[in-house]
């Protein structure tokens, strides 16, 4: 064989392993096409490959996410959103790849989550490749709202867009127009959606600011690529998103795309094609011929972000409990059990189990396993493992489907009580691994139950009848029965037994001692806990009875002191006699308050109380207490401040706390713990991570938890099976966290349901740089090269968060003064003055104003900056909103915004309604509203009807009841009206208030609860219920709440500062003031003395 042979045949080998070694990925996200190049993020970064496809090649490598490439006309840059700095900013750099250039530096507004898209996110050029256009959230009301704005790529300040605001958009041809989607809703993870929120297409005239609606599907229409005569837009009308093209000429629309199992995600127009994502592949359509093609992608990605890895997981750990002598600790965390010495010795992982969760891990009172919960089968089981490592798990339980909660040990350490999703309260034999149903929650399931000290009962609560009142229930092993033991009469709950056997104790809410409001005459039941005991048998005299030394007796005290002396033995039987016993009832004398987490030993009590809370918050800068009440000394103490967690052996020797991110051993007996005492070292609690393996347990566990926990069973008729194998085999492409998170959200969107969110998770970030914010807009004055301060919010500098910097005392700055510098550095026409605010957020800075363009006059000012102006906005808005009603109302009309339905919400109405409700008319505004859980709260204030009238000497006159307001109300809606946003314009309705103005709300009323944490720290959220009329039909949900009177925003009138929607609400308020005037009785003249 020739030389030249051999060469050949070993590069073709090479050139086949090669291949092998980079065969086909998927998951390339957020793609854009140039004349010859393809730019996408994959893995975090941003890649590039030819348009023929073939080995991509990456051009970011940053620790945080870059996204959104977009190539510049002529194809020579990219810009596109990264998180270099922490918050996402628009950045471009040489399509060839190079140093990134910064080109924003407004912070982004803090907490906004996965589901509402991330800040500055880069949606085209402008033709002639200078500008760059993003969206932003800076100045807007509400995070929903975005402003469109163009960036210079040579710096300087970003202009807006002359409209109020807007979602994905592209230019016309000509610049002077763009297709745009008013709304922003694109990262919502809820498919087929048909809520008001629903999107369309519009043409809007940047010179006019008039616009024209082109698309009127009743689901979503997004995504406009303007291309010649064309405009391209996504939409759902199928059921899948695909591409479907308007003429502009004809108006007709024609499909483009037909696929029927993923939905066209993410297109982005170029001069020749359409790139689009479908299933993880990226794909062109030829504008020229309508042909689509898939384009073959490989990449020599190390896939360093999902490269297995030891990390220490002490700060993921999710349950914990103590071994019985104390002597070690084991917890889970990020899916394994691990056992940690109180003192010496090494931390041991005890599972090892990539990819499988183990989580409610608790040690056996015979300290030999520890049992806990995994899902290595693919289903939740009962498994327990040796304590010294020196074994396998063992399954124990056949659950087969359905999650399960908390095992709980016998105090013989032979059998395990748990509860399932389907509100079972089971008992597991360990020995024979038989699984007894002891009983059934019948509204909720049960979730606090406890064993008593010979192992023949469990005590816990339940709802058992229609008044939501939770009761105690006791279930005998030897009889296999289940007895109610308190009647419902208070909320009687988390009952835990006396280790001695006498006692059963449990908290209840039965201490009504009302509080009155300040600014009505209304109650609220508050710090209504007591501990409370049970003398189990009729014999046995309650510990709190009177006592008398006698000679030759000895006292308690000392009978206590010898049994403490002796190694303590459980009882072997309690006598537990069920005659009578809800009136062998006790109160531990402590006075009522918040109480949680009791536990029990011998002869001392532990709970948690915690301060009094408002919803917003704690009223005083008291701490949640770990106290305890000592049966022998009746003294109730303090044991220590600042605790989150608890636990205690079963010899009851030691205590477990976990305070701040410390864990604490301290004796369980002593009189006050000791923080800076035993604490446990957790440096060496390390595992190899898998994350990949990972992955795929999370996207099984979060499959799992919809099919169990949806609120319908039936999974609003989707095949929830046949979701699992269609997106399942996406999760071994997952290069980064964000993918995966992408993944279980269209899984999840398959439920066509609100409240469907994900998000979290573990994955790197760096740290955000912190923007200092003076509570100003910026002006340029391009002729003096020089900016001036445009605008200076108001505020309200005696509440932290509307301080207003330039508005305090003593500052001298007004509207349209020139700033020559900030901190000593030059501010000129070209710079981006944010540039210059970067990590002084928490520092003082020095301004050089002057109220003209010659610096001559300039002075100093010493400004202290917020770093978050969303509140401020708020404030003006509402203000700007308040003044129009009195405006046009000539103040006869009172205007209330309510912009959540949670305590923000709630105290922002209580701050207007109380000075309001005199009016003759209100405009109750729950547009932008968030949604919450309150609206039943605020309604009950709107709805009082007055039916009696009082008087006093000096002309006071107050109606019955009080605080009611006795006049024409209208509600206003939008579109961004959510959730309990939705529900209190439904039920404003319903009560008869007023009418609904404005347009379809979002129609998104499953509600959600608590929800426990992903392996790696990450959530689901899965709706558990939903709202139906009293006619028996589901409401609200994916279709809205409709107004009475349906009034469209015009673009152009929002520009002038006009609102029609609140001009529309005030003429109709003024017209049935007008024309039903609904006025109150003065004082009427002196009673006539009554005549017998």
């Amino acid at each position: 064989m020739s030389y030249i042979h051999k060469l050949c045949i070993n590069v073709f080998i090479i050139l086949i392993l090669s291949g092998a070694l980079l065969a086909e990925d998927r998951l390339f996200r957020f793609p854009d096409v140039s004349e010859d190049m393809v730019a996408f993020s994959y893995a975090g970064d941003i890649w590039t490959v030819d348009i023929e496809g073939g080995l991509a090649r990456r051009i970011t490598t940053d620790k945080g996410l870059e996204l959104f490439p977009k190539f510049s006309p002529d194809g020579q840059k990219i810009a596109f959103t990264g998180q270099y700095d922490g918050n996402t900013h628009v950045y471009y750099m040489p399509a060839e790849g190079g140093e990134p250039v910064r080109l924003t530096f407004h912070p982004a507004i803090a907490n906004t989550s996965e589901r509402m898209g991330p800040e500055h996110v880069v949606m085209d050029w402008t033709s002639d490749g200078d500008r760059i256009l993003f969206r932003s959230r800076r100045h807007v009301l509400d995070v929903w709202l975005g402003k469109l704005m163009l960036v210079d790529t040579a710096g300087g300040l970003p202009e807006e867009l002359p409209l109020p605001h807007g979602g994905f958009t592209s230019f016309a041809p000509d610049g002077l127009q763009i297709a745009y989607c008013p709304i922003y809703r694109d990262f919502r993870t809820w498919k087929r959606y048909k809520g008001g929120m629903a999107q369309d297409v519009y043409i809007y005239d940047l010179k006019t600011y008039e616009q024209k609606k082109i698309t009127d599907w009743i689901g979503t229409d997004n995504m406009p690529m303007w291309a010649g005569e064309k405009i391209y837009f996504n939409s759902d009308r199928t059921g899948r998103l695909n591409l479907y093209a308007y003429d502009i000429n004809s108006g007709q629309i024609n499909q483009v795309t037909d696929f029927t199992e993923y939905d066209v995600r993410w297109p982005s127009l170029g001069p020749k094609h359409i790139v689009f994502e479908n299933g993880g592949y990226l794909y062109l359509l030829d504008l020229a011929s309508e042909e689509v093609n898939k384009i073959s992608i490989t990449h020599g990605a190390d896939r360093e972000l999902v490269r297995p890895e030891y990390v220490n997981v002490s700060d993921n750990i999710i349950d914990y409990s103590l071994s019985p002598d104390g002597k070690r600790v084991v917890m889970g965390a990020r899916g394994e059990v691990f056992t940690v010495p109180a003192e010496r010795g090494n931390i041991r992982n005890l599972t090892k189990s990539n990819g499988v969760y183990e989580k409610y891990s608790v040690w056996s009172p015979d300290g030999k396993y520890i049992a806990y919960v995994s899902d290595e089968t693919g289903e939740d089981e009962i498994y327990i493992i040796p304590q010294d490592g020196k074994g396998d798990g063992i399954k124990l339980s056949n659950n087969g489907e359905g999650w399960l909660f908390h095992p709980r040990w016998s105090h013989d350490s032979k059998k395990i009580a748990f509860a399932d999703a389907n509100t079972n309260l089971l008992v597991l034999d360990v020995n024979s691994r038989e699984v007894t149903v002891a009983d059934a929650g019948e509204k909720t399931g049960i979730h606090d139950y406890s064993w008593s000290p010979d192992s023949r009962w469990l005590a816990y609560t339940k709802i058992p009848d229609k008044t939501s009142i939770r009761s105690i229930f006791l279930y005998s092993l030897d009889d296999n029965q289940v007895y109610r033991i308190t009647p419902g009469i208070t909320n009687d709950y988390s009952p835990v037994f006396d280790p001695d056997g006498k006692y059963l104790y449990f908290f209840s809410d039965r201490n009504f001692n009302a509080e009155t409001g300040g600014y009505e005459f209304n109650f609220v039941y508050n710090a209504m806990t007591g501990i409370y005991a049970m003398i189990l048998s009729e014999g046995e005299r309650s510990p709190f009875a009177p006592e008398s030394d006698e000679v030759g007796q000895e006292s308690k005290e000392d009978e206590k002191d010898k049994e403490r002396d002796k190694k303590r033995e459980l009882p072997s039987k309690i006598d537990i006699d069920l005659k009578g016993l809800s009136q062998r009832e006790i109160q531990i004398p402590i006075q009522p308050g918040d109480y949680h987490g009791l536990e029990a030993m011998s002869g001392r009590i532990y709970y948690f109380s915690y301060p009094f809370r408002g919803l917003s918050g704690p009223k005083s800068d008291e701490k949640r207490e770990l106290r305890y009440f000592d049966m022998d000394k009746k003294k109730d103490q303090l044991f220590m401040e600042d605790v989150a967690g608890f636990a205690l052996s079963a010899d009851e020797s030691k205590i477990l706390m976990k305070a701040g991110d410390k864990y604490i051993i301290n004796d369980a007996e002593a009189e006050k713990g000791d923080p800076s005492s035993g604490i446990l070292d957790l440096t060496g609690m390390d595992m190899y991570l898998d994350r990949k393996a990972e992955y795929e347990e999370m996207f099984d566990d979060a499959w799992r938890r919809y099919r169990d926990f949806f609120y319908d069973s039936n999974m609003h008729g989707v095949d929830w099976k046949a979701m699992y194998g269609l997106y399942k085999p996406l999760v071994k492409h997952a290069s980064h966290r964000y993918d995966l998170t992408y993944i279980i959200g269209e899984l999840a969107g398959e439920l066509a349901c609100s409240h469907t969110y994900v998000g979290g998770g573990d994955y790197s970030k760096p740290e955000s740089d912190k923007i200092a914010l003076l509570g100003i807009e910026f002006e340029a004055d391009t002729s003096a090269n020089l900016f001036r301060i445009g605008r200076i919010y108001d505020g309200k500098n005696w509440e932290e968060r509307l301080r207003s910097p330039l508005k305090e005392p003593g500052i001298k700055a007004e509207e349209g003064h020139y700033i020559f510098e900030i901190d000593g550095q030059r501010l000129t026409a070209n710079i981006n003055p944010y540039s210059l605010l970067v990590n002084k957020a928490d520092r003082i800075v020095t301004l050089k104003i002057s109220p003209t363009a010659d610096e001559e006059d300039a002075y100093e000012i010493e400004v202290d900056p917020i770093d978050n102006e969303q509140p401020l906005w708020y404030y003006n808005w509402v203000e700007r909103k308040r003044a129009i009603v009195d405006s046009l109302s000539d103040g006869r009309i009172g205007y209330i915004h309510i912009p959540d339905m949670g305590s923000f919400g709630l105290n922002q109405f209580a701050r207007q309604f109380y000075h309001l409700y005199k009016k003759e008319g209100l405009v109750i505004d729950v547009r932008f509203n968030g949604g919450g859980f309150v609206s039943q709260l605020a309604l009950d204030r709107l709805r009082r009807v007055v039916v009696g009238m009082g008087a006093g000497r000096h002309d006071w006159v107050g109606t019955y009841p009080s605080v009611a307001f006795h006049g024409h109300m209208a509600c206003l809606i939008n579109q961004y009206s959510c959730s309990d946003g939705d529900i209190f314009p439904y039920y404003f309705r319903e009560y008869g208030l007023g009418p609904l103005i404005g347009v379809r709300t979002w129609g998104g009323v499953i509600g959600i609860g608590g929800f426990r944490p992903l392996m790696d720290g990450g959530y689901v959220t899965v709706p558990g219920g939903g709202s139906f009329s009293l006619e028996g039909d589901w409401i609200m949900e994916n279709v809205g709440v409709e107004p009475d009177i349906e009034i469209e925003q015009d673009p152009a009138l929002l520009m002038q500062g006009r609102d029609p929607q609140l001009e529309r609400s005030v003429e109709y308020v003024m017209e049935k003031i007008r024309t039903e005037p609904k006025t109150l009785l003065d004082k009427p003249g002196p009673p006539e003395e009554r005549k017998r």
